[in-house]
């Protein structure tokens, strides 16, 4: 995870806020948040864009992100929102507690850890009745998949272009996200929804584009004694 940390720290010190892959499924993300979300956890929340986004809308967020750099900005970026909590935490060693938040998220991190155990941690810290998601990088393995991938490949820079002025991220940032990208293994979405099918029953996965799945989870409600 060293090496993960430094790529974060650098890639914090880049981020400009503009459009990426993985802000523009913000608004299908919060379209889960449960009605009266009264506790929201993000893991990996990087420089807390989404995390904001959450704080909008639930009583209390808590992010956590390995790089400290990214907490840095993420605290330097929220400072209207007291609902908002930030720690710099390792989410495989941070004790979570048991059936604690309403929502969970993580954005583009679980292909970084061990994805049995930190889908074991997220389920146990979710509420009954509460919703997990996860959007993160996929491997392709289907002719539909490779499809999306080129359709991804020629949408994704007109996105960039509209939101952000370029069609490329800047030159440090292209090569900030080559050198991450040595340590970066992905699952397939038939490998996602196996373990969604071991660990969190009733869970969908989804291929979406981008090169991103989506895995949405619905912890089953306490029955009534």
């Amino acid at each position: 995870m060293s090496s993960v940390e430094a790529d974060f720290d650098r890639l914090a010190l880049l981020d400009e806020e503009g459009w990426t892959a993985n802000n523009h499924y913000h608004d299908l993300l919060l379209s889960h948040v449960p009605r009266n979300c009264e506790h929201a956890l993000e893991i990996g929340c990087g420089t807390g864009a989404f995390a904001r986004e959450l704080a909008r809308r639930c009583q209390r967020v808590l992010g956590l992100d390995l790089s400290a750099e990214m907490i840095r900005v993420a605290r330097s970026r929220s400072g209207e929102f007291k609902n908002l909590e930030f720690q710099l935490a390792d989410a495989m060693r941070y004790d979570f507690p048991q059936s604690q938040f309403d929502f969970i998220c993580s954005i583009a991190t679980l292909h970084h850890v061990d994805q049995r155990q930190l889908l074991v941690k997220m389920r146990d810290t979710l509420k009954p009745g509460g919703v997990l998601v996860v959007l993160d990088l996929v491997a392709s393995e289907s002719l539909m998949d490779r499809v999306l991938d080129v359709i991804g490949f020629g949408v994704s820079p007109m996105l960039r272009l509209i939101h952000n002025g370029r069609l490329q991220p800047p030159p440090e940032v292209r090569k900030a996200w080559e050198q991450h990208g040595k340590h970066d293994s992905y699952s397939t979405v038939t490998q996602m929804r196996a373990l969604a099918h071991e660990f969190l029953p009733g869970a969908t996965v989804t291929r979406q584009l981008f090169w991103r799945y989506l895995l949405v989870y619905l912890k089953p409600a306490l029955k009534p004694a």
